[in-house]
Order: C-alpha cells, then sequence, then structure tokens
C-alpha cells in the first residue's frame, strides 16, 4: 500500500489536511456562530496555506448536545450552518482552488432526537429497536455492567418504558447504534454514498474503534494506574468496548465502499497503541483506512530522545506493515499546542510536523500560533467540561475559539454588535491574520514557507527518513529521494548547539528568519532545514 519513492503518491499522502472547525471559522450569518458561506468566503485564505484538503468538522442537523456530534440527520446540512445548496457552493469553490473536501462522519451513534432512535423507543416490537444497542438491567435492577461513559458517569441509561438500559458511550443523548445489524451497516454506508455523490473527497470517522463492543456485555477491569482528578472513564481498562475483531470487518465493508467511487479516502479516529492502531490499515487483500490517525506527538513527553525514539520506531512499522504515516500536533478535541510546549518550541514542533516522513494534519489556527482562550465557567458549553467539573483540563472550549481575522470588533470572525459562541482570545486583536499577512517573521508566514519548502523539495512528501545523532537536546533526521538529500535540526533546549558538521549544509529555511552562516551554531530553540 505504500508507493515506492520513485511511486506516484495519492493527494492524501503527499497534501497536508487542514481541520476546520466550522462554529469558528467565519460567521457570515450574523449569529456568532461559524457556517459554511463564511468557510466558503475565506477558502482562498486556505489555499494560500499551501494545504491540499480541508476537513470539516460535523455540519449534519443536530441538536447540538455535542455540537454536532450527535446527529439528528446524516444527510442534511443544520440550519444553523446553512443549506445543502451552501455546502455544494463550498465543495465547487473548494474544487476551483484545488482543495479537497473532507467531512466528518460519526458512526457509533446518532443523536436521541435521530428518527432512528425514536422509532426504537416506541418498544420493544419496533423493526428499529435492534439499530441500538440494548440490555436487560442487572439482577439488582441497575445497570447492566460496569462500562463507563467518556463524559463521566455510566454507559447506560434507562428507558423507563421498555424496562430496558441502552447504550451511550458518550452523551445519553447520543445512543450507540449497533453495528451487528446489516441493516444499520447499510444504512450507514447509504450516509456515505449520499456525500460521495454530492463531490465528497474523503471522511474523518469519529470513534471508529469503538464500533463493535463485546457481545458477553462483561465488566472492564479496574485501571490499577488511574489518579484522583483524572476522568472517570480513565478508572477501567477497556477490552470489551475498544478494538475489538468485528470493528476490523466493519471497517472493510466500509472502505469497500468507499471504493465503489474513484479516489476517495477515509482517515479514522482511533487513540491505541502503534501495534494496534496500525493494523487498522488492513491489508492489501483486504484494506481498511486509509490513514489511522496517529496521535501519539500529542500524547507524548516533548523530549528529543522521546520524539525521536517514536518517530524511529513508528516509521519502521509503517514500513513494515505498508501503510503510510500521519502525524498530527492538536485537533477539537487537544488543547492548543503552542499552550502545551511554549512559545519557545512552537516552531520547532510545526517544523517537526510538515518535514517528517508521512501526512500532516494541520488544526485551524495554528498557523497563527492560537493558543487556548480561558473560557469562565458561565461561557462554558462544552459538555465533557460540564459534565466533569472536577476534571482540571476536561473542557475542549479552550482549543475551539473563534478564529481571529483583523483588528476589527470580535476579529472580524462575526459581525459588530454579535456575540459569538465562545470568547476570542484577550491577544485577538494582536495576533490575527491580517496583522500575520503584513508581517513576514510572523507563525504565518513561517508556516507558508515550510509548506513551500515541502512543495519544492520531494524528500521531504515521499522520501526516505532516518535520524542521526545529535546529542542529548537536539532531534536531527535526514530526508533523502528525488535526487536530494535534506537534514532537520530540531533544537529542543533554550541553549546554543555547536553540533559541527551537520550545519555545515546550505540552510534553506531556519525558524529564525534569516539564514545562518553554514557551520554556524543552531540557537537556541531554531529549527533548521539544510540542503
Amino acid at each position: 500500500m505504500t508507493p515506492s519513492l520513485s511511486g506516484e503518491l495519492k493527494w492524501w499522502q503527499s497534501g497536508i489536511i487542514y481541520q476546520i472547525y466550522p462554529r469558528s471559522f467565519q460567521d457570515d450569518s450574523g449569529d456568532g456562530v461559524g457556517d459554511l458561506r463564511g468557510i466558503t468566503r475565506r477558502l482562498p485564505y486556505v489555499a494560500s496555506l499551501g494545504v491540499q484538503a480541508v476537513w470539516l468538522s460535523p455540519i449534519f442537523r443536530s441538536p447540538m448536545r455535542d455540537f454536532g456530534y450527535d446527529v439528528a440527520d446524516y444527510c442534511d446540512i443544520d440550519p444553523l450552518f446553512g443549506t445543502l445548496a451552501d455546502f455544494d457552493a463550498l465543495v465547487a469553490e473548494a474544487h476551483r482552488l484545488g482543495l479537497k473536501v473532507m467531512l466528518d462522519y460519526v458512526p457509533n451513534h446518532t443523536s436521541s432526537d435521530h428518527a432512528w432512535f425514536q422509532a426504537a423507543l416506541s418498544g420493544q416490537g419496533s423493526d428499529k429497536r435492534d439499530w441500538y444497542v440494548w440490555r436487560d438491567p442487572a439482577p439488582d435492577g441497575g445497570v447492566p455492567n460496569n462500562w463507563k461513559s467518556f463524559f463521566g458517569g455510566p454507559a447506560w441509561t434507562l428507558d423507563e418504558a421498555s424496562g430496558q438500559y441502552y447504550l451511550h458511550q458518550f452523551l445519553p443523548t447520543q445512543p450507540d447504534l449497533n453495528w451487528r445489524n446489516p441493516l444499520v451497516r447499510e444504512a450507514m454506508f447509504e450516509v456515505l454514498r449520499f456525500w460521495m455523490r454530492r463531490g465528497v473527497d474523503g471522511f474523518r470517522v469519529d470513534v471508529i474503534w469503538l464500533l463493535a463492543e463485546d457481545e458477553r456485555f462483561l465488566d472492564e477491569p479496574e485501571n490499577p494506574e488511574w489518579k484522583e482528578g483524572q476522568p472517570e472513564h480513565w478508572r477501567l481498562l477497556h477490552p470489551y468496548t475498544q478494538d475489538q475483531p468485528e470493528t476490523h470487518e466493519y471497517i472493510r465493508q466500509m472502505r469497500a465502499v468507499l471504493d465503489e467511487f474513484e479516489d476517495r479516502m477515509m482517515v479514522g479516529e482511533i487513540y491505541l497503541p502503534v501495534e494496534q492502531l496500525l493494523p487498522y490499515a488492513g491489508t492489501a487483500d483486504a484494506q481498511m483506512v486509509h490513514l489511522p490517525f496517529n496521535f501519539h506527538l500529542i500524547l507524548m513527553p516533548w523530549r528529543p530522545e522521546a520524539v525521536r525514539a517514536f518517530a524511529d520506531s513508528y516509521d519502521a512499522a509503517c514500513r513494515a506493515a505498508g501503510t503510510w504515516p500521519n502525524w498530527v500536533l492538536g485537533n477539537h478535541d487537544q488543547h492548543r499546542f503552542k499552550t502545551r510546549l511554549g512559545p519557545g518550541q512552537y516552531r520547532v514542533a510545526q517544523t517537526l510536523l510538515l518535514t517528517l516522513r508521512g501526512t500532516p494534519t494541520v488544526y485551524y489556527g495554528d498557523e497563527i500560533g492560537m493558543e487556548n482562550v480561558p473560557v469562565p465557567p458561565e461561557r462554558m458549553v462544552d459538555p465533557a467540561g460540564l459534565q466533569q467539573p472536577d476534571v482540571p483540563g476536561a473542557s475542549r472550549d479552550p482549543e475551539r475559539t473563534p478564529m481571529p481575522w483583523d483588528a476589527g470588533e470580535n476579529a472580524g470572525f462575526s459581525a459588530p454588535g454579535t456575540t459569538p459562541w465562545l470568547p476570542l482570545g484577550d491577544d485577538a486583536a494582536q495576533r490575527h491574520v491580517a496583522a500575520q499577512e503584513a508581517d513576514p517573521h510572523s507563525d504565518l508566514h513561517y508556516f507558508r514557507a515550510l509548506t513551500r519548502l515541502r512543495a519544492a523539495h520531494p524528500a521531504l512528501v515521499g522520501g526516505s527518513y532516518r535520524s542521526v545523532d545529535a546529542g542529548e537536546d537536539v532531534f536531527a533526521f535526514v530526508r533523502e529521494g528525488g535526487g536530494e538529500r535534506l537534514t532537520v535540526l530540531l533544537n529542543f533546549s533554550g541553549q546554543s548547539q555547536d553540533l559541527g558538521e551537520l550545519t555545515g549544509g546550505q540552510t534553506l529555511l531556519s525558524s529564525q528568519g534569516d539564514a545562518p552562516a553554514s557551520g554556524a551554531p543552531l540557537r537556541p530553540h531554531e529549527a533548521r532545514i539544510l540542503r
């Protein structure tokens, strides 16, 4: 499945994916919430970044209790975002600009408002009853087992009318679909076909590793490493609700649907160790997702020896499995990486993301160095935070705040006089797109310099990867292919690093602007790319 260095890469291998959280990108309707027309208006900016695809977080009809991840109609646009005609216009403009369009596909659960679940609630004789996961109470009359919701509390809610419990791994208003039912699978496959017929190029598949549950419904074991203050979901290990063998078969069937159409792809949201993650790509004879999302840069300690060891082992594992690598530093569920790692390491991390072998996914606003925005309790809206007030950092609101475009009121995100759905950062009047467009030394200009470098040097896209020794504070690696060899040097420390001959080449790009002389020491927190 991985092409040779001389082979032609698919768009999802050579390109950069740019995630847009629609509520927070651009509000054109004046209600304080971003929408499709706003995104369409800003697509020329997205194209100017040098990315090849836009991924839209959910825009389907929804009561928005989990902001679109509770779908009430998979084949319609929520009026908050616009109409199907607005969506078609967005796709047409994206394709005109050379951008692919990816949608968020949410197959594990629906909204409780969905017509399927409303029919299931009519009784155990409903033809939709078995479209969801139901269990009788435990012998004591309580929940069927000890399974926990990701958002805290039991993963079961009682339907008093029937006396049975239904499963929900997230909110009680997000009942889990029963993927063992072939009618459910076929209905969900038709959703994929609906959007591909409208020109959608790919899908990010939400919580894909949760599609099946062990049919014995056994209690899950306690996690001996759980500590007070961590999410309740972490109290248990999850051998019976995650990564079940049946899930792989469902994904193979899903892949077959995508393969009915030309040049479509899907990336799966999967939080698992590499040895469990990579099998989700399948085999040459039984293919699954094109890219199993690799979130390990988000979750691991930011130390050069740790990052190097992981990059080496992951790249080798991908090659052995015939799987194309991918890399992520942030998304709508994870705090902004500039906040996590600190301003000093921001460009080092950005350089790493865009120069490692594999497909990078970029979260909107990271190109201008957006940071977490503190959201006061009275403005908090994320159910993960509202339901877990005693868990520090549980709310995802800080990384979902509006994009700042200019120095005007509401930073150009929304019309003057409106109240954005989440507050803007205190620095929005200074850190915004217009200011960074005008500053050749800005984070935005550096991001574009990195993407131009990728486009100009095939070694950074399809070339081989090999790390090299560079001392304890520097992660260095070589990308080689297409008749060229480039070296990437990343200083994780606040001190200069004399690396001798490693810095002896021509500097193509430095995170600190001016190109240092050949052989010059690596400056504090500097990222340098040499030929």
